[in-house]
């Protein structure tokens, strides 16, 4: 199963992307575990200074911007 999680403090940018990772995983059904880190002492362990920072698989693939839904299902394998 892959792990995903998504980095940020809760602004209207990690919102967004919380929402096309769950439809993305969703639509496509994936096996996969979502979740949402927005505490900040968590999210300084990966070292990210510009959220949403999307991690997969404990890898950081996409920071400070939101990826489109393709981008995302490309980044899962799919």
């Amino acid at each position: 199963m892959t792990t995903i999680k998504i980095l940020g403090t809760g602004c209207s940018k990690c919102k967004s992307m919380t929402n096309i990772v769950n439809e993305v995983v969703f639509e496509n059904n994936i096996e996969a575990s979502v979740e949402k880190v927005e505490d900040i002492v968590e999210i300084m362990q990966y070292n990210v200074m510009s959220t949403p920072a999307l991690v997969i698989n404990d890898c950081i693939v996409v920071k400070g911007r939101v990826p489109l839904k393709s981008e995302v299902l490309t980044l899962l394998g799919k």
